[in-house]
């Protein structure tokens, strides 16, 4: 994906306009290329802006950048909970996926609970993408990468941040790295603590 088709899309992006869906394809196929080499722990270093859930309110989104400085001047790490909710899901989280495949090492997403298939076809995102594309075709793109996302972070080796919260079943960072990430969030266990704690 050439830096100025990607420049255009995030441009667009930031005008709360959607890309259309052979663009959202190619971005969702290089992010996942990005996305399967980094691990289940992604360390992250300092200065570093963390940001918690967005929830497709894409206006506060634009708020953030503007207060707290724009990728790829600031690095940042979002705790997940991208999607659902507000109505900018679509929008909110391609931008941050098109910045994470344009600025690699300055924007750090990981997952969080409503980065899950059966989730976001309760609480909007899955309604959303049908309104706004027509099918649930940019939903399946989309939630394809929520498997990939990564499930914590570790920013200078002391600050540990999760979505959720610890899980009685994980000791260890190494515990956390061994997870099977590359699936739907399960319903019980050490990935499902960690998201949903």
């Amino acid at each position: 994906m050439q830096h100025s088709n990607l420049d255009l899309q995030i441009d667009k992006l930031r005008r709360c306009e959607t890309i259309d869906v052979n663009q959202v394809e190619q971005l969702c196929m290089k992010a996942r290329e990005i996305l399967v080499e980094e691990g289940n722990v992604q360390h992250v270093d300092s200065p570093v802006t963390i940001c918690g859930d967005i929830h497709g309110q894409f206006y506060d989104l634009m708020e953030l950048f503007e207060i707290g400085g724009d990728v790829p001047h600031r690095s940042y790490l979002f705790l997940g909970d991208y999607v659902d909710r507000g109505f900018y899901s679509v929008e909110s989280f391609l931008l941050l996926l098109a910045l994470k495949v344009r600025y690699p090492d300055r924007i750090m997403l990981i997952r969080g609970n409503h980065e899950s298939r059966q989730i976001t076809q309760v609480y909007g995102f899955y309604d959303e993408c049908v309104r706004k594309y027509g099918s649930a075709h940019v939903w399946h793109l989309c939630t394809d990468v929520f498997d990939y996302l990564s499930l914590a972070a570790v920013v200078d080796g002391e600050v540990l941040c999760v979505h959720g919260g610890l899980s009685p079943a994980i000791s260890t960072l190494d515990e956390i790295r061994t997870i099977d990430r590359k699936t739907e969030v399960p319903h019980e266990g050490p990935m499902c603590d960690l998201l949903w704690s």
